[in-house]
This record gives structure tokens, sequence and C-alpha cells, in this order.
């Protein structure tokens, strides 16, 4: 697999250093080692601060929901590896406004515990966070286990309605609150079609035959629970659609949030097929789709697949979903 870069050691700094050279005006970084990322005008007296992080290779998660109506912080780690407990905490500070810090990140054994190690070294420091984890990724685990699933790309729509929330003066418990309902009513699933290639390694992932498809798959490549013969955009739509619409316990005149994501070397316009047909499901389900989002939000490098992630809509949620917000990566007018 070829790839435009230099030093493989340096892939994560490099990229950072292009990332703040792109968008000085979004974007700065409190550290000589830019390995965190805060909204330019952090921190913001008065507000919440929402800090995220995970490994590097998803952009735009996680680094790409920094800014106004999105997180105030990102905590950098190198390709597919947590960042430190040091690095989260200089995050902390650095977004820390005086009302307390929320933690929103996904469910990963070395996030959690660096994390965790973060909320007793800021509580020394003076500064109350909360944390709220990404667990959305419904092959991970059974719905009788919601609380131990992988967290996904729908954290996003936990990004994009805890940041209204914080925006509009709510307290760090009711920015937790709101970032807690957005997850419990979030379910996402998706496919892979071809591993990633680490910089560091220059091997694949994972291996999979011509011609086959790995159903349930995880951002890092973590195995899903099926592997077969790959199917139409239909086919995966129906599959991945029926099996989230019953995870949500939703039906005919509920309303959803749809997210269909790219894993990094989809073409667009495979994305947009997917969404037909889950319009069409939908539809003849009686379910609405007040929203929707089509495009790469959290990728695997250039990991070929999809996932679909749909959010049980009520007027709150929708209207958290509606509120302006911006970053590099994401913007909602």
């Amino acid at each position: 697999m070829k790839k435009i870069i230099n030093e493989p050691a340096a892939f994560v700094d490099e990229f950072v250093e292009g990332i703040l050279l792109a968008h000085p005006d979004l974007l700065k970084a409190p550290t000589a080692d830019r390995r965190i990322l805060v909204r330019a005008d952090a921190p913001v007296a008065g507000k919440v601060g929402i800090v995220t992080g995970g490994g590097s290779g998803h952009l735009p998660l996680f680094k790409g929901y920094v800014g106004r109506g999105l997180c105030d912080g990102v905590a950098i780690g190198n390709v597919f590896s947590s960042p430190s407990s040091a690095q989260v905490l200089e995050a902390t500070k650095a977004v820390s406004g005086g009302a307390g810090v929320l933690y929103l990140y996904g469910n990963y054994g070395g996030d959690v515990f660096n994390f965790d190690l973060a909320t007793d070294m800021a509580e020394l420091e003076g500064i109350r966070t909360v944390t709220v984890l990404g667990r959305d990724d419904v092959a991970s685990q059974p719905k009788e286990r919601a609380a131990d699933r992988r967290g996904v790309a729908g954290i996003l729509f936990a990004y994009k309605a805890a940041g209204a929330a914080a925006e509009r003066g709510d307290s760090l418990d009711q920015v937790a609150a709101v970032a807690e309902d957005i997850i419990d009513n979030t379910a996402t699933m998706g496919i892979g079609l071809s591993p990633t290639i680490l910089p560091t390694t220059a091997k694949p992932s994972f291996e999979l035959g011509d011609g086959e498809m790995e159903v349930g798959i995880g951002i890092h490549g973590e195995p899903g629970f099926h592997r077969g013969e790959l199917e139409t955009a239909d086919q995966i739509a129906e599959s991945l659609t029926e099996r989230l619409v019953a995870d949500l316990g939703i039906s005919s005149g509920d309303r959803v949030a749809v997210l269909v994501n790219g894993m990094g070397a989809t073409p667009l316009e495979e994305l947009y097929l997917l969404f037909r047909r889950v319009h069409q499901l939908l539809t003849e389900k009686g379910i609405s789709i007040d929203k929707n989002y089509v495009g790469e939000y959290a990728t695997s490098l250039e990991m070929a697949g999809a996932s679909i992630s749909l959010l049980a809509l009520n007027d709150e949620r929708l209207a958290l979903l509606n509120t302006p917000a911006e970053s590099p990566f994401f913007k909602e007018a």
C-alpha cells in the first residue's frame, strides 16, 4: 500500500502541524508538542469545557470536532493509540473556564484508563470533571450490555448536542445529562471492505478475501460478528438499518437523525446509495428522518467501508442538533 508520508514516526506530529497551519483562526495548540488542540478562543469564561480524545487515524474524529458549539479541546494519541493522562490534563486546563469540564470520548480501555487518571489530576488542580462515554456500536455487545459497547461514529451526535448545551450556558451536570441522553438513544453498525494500513508497520490491520465483507467491524479493524460474500448497497443498508431500528425500539410515528459515514476510502456516491435505501426503509416503516448527515465523520485511515447511525429524536434533541456550530471539519449554520 502506497502512502503520502514522510518519516512514519513523524506522521501524527506533521499532520497536526498542517491542521494548525491551515486553520489558525479556529484552532490553537497550548503546548509545545502540539498534542493538544483547543478552539482559538479557549478558555471561555463561565462556560463548561468539553474535552475529547483518542488515537489518530480517524479524521475528522476526534480532532475535527473542536470548535464553537462542539468540543473545546482534544488530546491527541498516536495512530490507534490513547493520549496520555498528562495530555488529557493539559487539554483540561486549557479549556477550563471555571464551570467544569466534560470528558466525552469513545469507550476504549486505554482511553478510559488515561482519562480516569486525568480526572484525579484535574481534581488536584481544582477542576471538576464529569465523564460520558460514547458507546453506540451495537455489534460490539448485545443490548443488555450496552454500557460495554464501543464508541464509533454516532458520537458525532453527542458532540453536537453537548456542545450546543454548553454554548447556551448549561451547567456541567446538565451538559453531561444531554450527552448521556444522546448516547443512550444512538445506535451504529458498520461494514468493512478492506483493511487499514498503519503508517508505522505498513501492514494491513486485518485481511479479507476477494469479494468478502465484514459486518459489525470496529473503527480500528476489530472483527465484527459476520464475514461473508459482499452484498449490494441495498442489502447492506437493509441489514444494518433493521438491526438499528430493533435495537432502538423505534417504530411508526417516531423521528430519527441518520448518519451514513464513510470509513476513509469509500466514494461519496456509494454513501448516498446507502442513504437512499435507508430513507426508503424508514419511510416504509413510518419513521421520519428529521436530520441527516452523509460523508466522512469517523474514519479509519484508508479502510473501505461504511457505517450507519440512527439517533431517536425528540424536540429537544433536534433543537440541539440544529444549533449553529463550526470547526475546521464541520459547520452547521
